[in-house]
């Protein structure tokens, strides 16, 4: 079930994907294919510890990205920070710095319009205001119909074109759903595995910053706190069953791996994340990527659209594709085996390194239209 001809990858991909990309019309509704547009870090604005909130609610921080998120099946982003009104925090902010925030709660409908329909909530700072916030932006994700999964043990469930698809959101410290002591995950994955057709993961996890581009077989670290080896979990992870695995939390894009037939991104960096982190050099880098599964849950083929940041922060389309050359190098350089096949423009492909590959990519075979146009 894992292993499939190229033969069979190509006319899946080429066939509805270019359907699916287009802004001139519908989707197409193959029944062979599941869409997922995937993007790291949400954070709309915060008013803890001072107001730093965007005009006009935040109604345009995602204008230039929605027409692309609204097409697939999956609309996920990992949801940085409650949706409450309310008091105190649980964790103090530092030196006036916001690494605490609180977003109104009435800034959910900034996702409804952009497409999200399920979001991550296992990060550190989606409990920045204790239990209370984190019921709040439960209450509210649940209103506003956007699902969810966080470390508590919700799995966002979808049916789509006849597949029972779930989606389990991990992070790093203590268990429950915790990559740092891998044993008790990796027992729910396999059960989750058997009770659906599709298994998406969502990982927070790895170090922070300009200098954790890099991605090896290793733990990692931040500031001291174990952060997990994400190389070992999601190969691990995919060994149990799990289909797709996104990871979220170092701040910066990382490269991309194909292992057993699974795609892994192994971060997607910050995607909209206004006034609340540094968006210097790559942290500014806002990756969609766009999936394509196959029924069996085989990565079929996608695109990596290239958007960016400038301060105070939310998406703007990047002409010059710097996520996707980024995140091009990244894999070729980590993953010089194991890397999807990058085609042009902005294409990527399950198909294993030959020098014929490469060829095809300038012939044309490769081109398909913007989904932005």
């Amino acid at each position: 079930m894992r292993f499939k001809t190229q033969l069979i990858l190509l006319c899946l991909l080429f066939l509805p994907f270019r359907a699916e990309i287009s802004a001139n019309e519908e989707p197409s509704a193959a029944p062979s294919v599941i869409t997922v547009a995937a993007v790291g870090d949400i954070m709309m604005g915060t008013d803890y510890p001072s107001s730093k909130l965007p005009k006009k609610d935040g109604r345009l921080l995602f204008e230039e990205a929605k027409r692309i998120l609204r097409k697939a099946d999956i609309v996920f982003g990992n949801l940085e920070g409650p949706l409450y009104e309310g008091d105190s925090p649980a964790k103090q902010a530092r030196d006036k710095e916001a690494y605490v925030f609180r977003t109104p709660p009435r800034y959910v409908k900034n996702l409804v319009d952009a497409g999200f329909n399920v979001v991550s909530l296992a990060n550190n700072h989606t409990g920045d205001f204790g239990e209370k916030g984190m019921s709040s932006t439960k209450r509210v994700l649940d209103a506003a119909g956007i699902k969810y999964s966080s470390k508590a043990g919700e799995v966002a469930e979808f049916e789509i074109n006849g597949l029972k698809l779930g989606l389990a959101a991990l992070s790093f410290g203590s268990p429950p759903r915790s990559i740092v002591y891998p044993e008790q995950a990796l027992e729910e994955i396999d059960l989750l595995s058997k009770k659906y057709d599709l298994l998406i993961l969502s990982v927070h996890g790895g170090k922070e910053g300009g200098t954790a581009l890099r991605t090896e077989n290793e733990f990692e670290y931040f500031l001291g706190e174990p952060r997990g080896n994400l190389v070992q979990f999601a190969h691990e992870a995919i060994e149990r069953g799990a289909d797709l695995i996104l990871v979220h939390g170092p701040h910066v894009p990382r490269a991309l791996e194909i292992y057993q037939n699974r795609l892994i991104a192994y971060s997607l960096g910050n995607f909209c994340t206004y006034r609340g982190m540094s968006l210097d050099e790559e942290k500014g880098y806002a990756p969609l990527l766009w999936v394509e599964l196959g029924r069996n849950g085989e990565f079929v083929g996608g695109r990596i659209l290239s958007f960016i940041q400038f301060p105070p922060g939310g998406p703007k389309r990047d002409e010059g594709e710097r996520a996707w050359a980024l995140i091009k190098k990244l894999s070729q350089e980590d993953f010089p085996e194991t890397h999807p096949f990058f085609g042009e423009p902005e294409t990527i492909l399950p198909i294993e390194k030959t020098p014929e590959r490469d060829a095809s990519a300038t012939s044309g075979i490769l081109s398909a239209a913007d989904p932005s146009e």
